[in-house]
């Protein structure tokens, strides 16, 4: 499963990607809004 983080806290961000990675999920992170918009447009990983 692949999600999409959007966090404009830099370790908040970091704690999801990294604890939602270890259990297995393939994690976007986004820090800005119009980003984290344009990655779910494209779906597909690029953070």
């Amino acid at each position: 499963m692949k999600i999409l983080i959007v966090e404009d806290e830099f370790k908040t961000g970091d704690y999801l990607k990294q604890g939602l990675t270890e259990a297995g999920f393939v994690t976007d992170l986004a820090r800005e809004g119009w980003q984290g918009l344009e990655l779910a447009k494209e779906g597909h990983t690029t953070c």
